[in-house]
C-alpha cells in the first residue's frame, strides 16, 4: 500500500523544483547554492534534499561540470586560480572537486604569460602615475585578481625597472 503524501508537502515539492529550475534557467549553480536559496525560501530540509536528489538524478545539477565551466569562464576573464578557488569554495564546492578540476586546467594554462600581458596593459593606464606608486598599484591589482605572488612579482619586475 502506497503512503499518501500530504497536500502541503506536494505543493512545497513543486515550489522547490520551480524555484530551482528558475535559478538554473539563468546559469548553472552548485548544489550548495541551490540548497541555500531554497532554505531562504523557508522550504523544509527534507524537501530540499528530495529536490536536490531529483535534480542530480535528471542531470540538471553536477558540481563537477559546474566547477569546470566556472573555471573556464573566470580564466577567460583573466583571473588567477587563488581567486577562482576562493569563489568556488564560497559556492560550496568540495576541495576534492576544485583540486581535480584546477589540476586538469593548469596543465594547459600559462599563468606567467597571462600576468605579463595584464601587467603591460595595466601599466599603460598607470603611465602618468609616479613609478613607485604605479608599481605598488600594479602589484596589488594583480594580487586581487588572484594570481600567485611569485608570478606577480616576476611580471612586475619585468615590466617596471626595479627600484633601488
Amino acid at each position: 500500500m502506497k503512503k499518501k503524501s500530504s497536500p502541503g508537502s506536494v505543493d512545497l515539492s513543486i515550489k522547490a523544483r520551480q524555484c530551482a529550475f528558475r535559478l538554473l534557467k539563468f546559469r548553472l549553480r552548485s548544489e550548495d547554492e541551490i540548497r541555500q536559496r531554497l532554505k531562504r525560501k523557508k522550504i523544509p530540509a527534507d524537501i530540499i534534499e528530495q529536490t536536490l536528489a531529483f535534480l542530480k538524478e535528471k542531470e540538471f545539477l553536477d558540481d563537477g561540470i559546474f566547477t569546470r565551466l566556472w573555471l573556464q569562464s573566470r580564466l577567460r576573464r583573466r583571473m588567477g586560480f587563488k581567486r577562482i578557488t576562493r569563489e568556488l569554495k564560497d559556492k560550496g564546492i568540495s576541495p576534492e572537486i576544485i583540486q581535480r578540476s584546477t589540476g586538469e586546467i593548469k596543465k594547459e594554462y600559462n599563468e606567467e604569460k597571462v600576468v605579463l600581458d595584464l601587467a603591460r596593459e595595466r601599466m599603460e593606464k598607470l603611465k602618468n602615475v609616479e613609478k613607485g606608486k604605479a608599481r605598488q598599484r600594479l602589484y596589488a591589482w594583480l594580487l586581487r585578481r588572484g594570481f600567485s605572488p611569485e608570478v606577480v612579482f616576476d611580471a612586475v619586475n619585468k615590466i617596471c625597472k626595479p627600484i633601488i
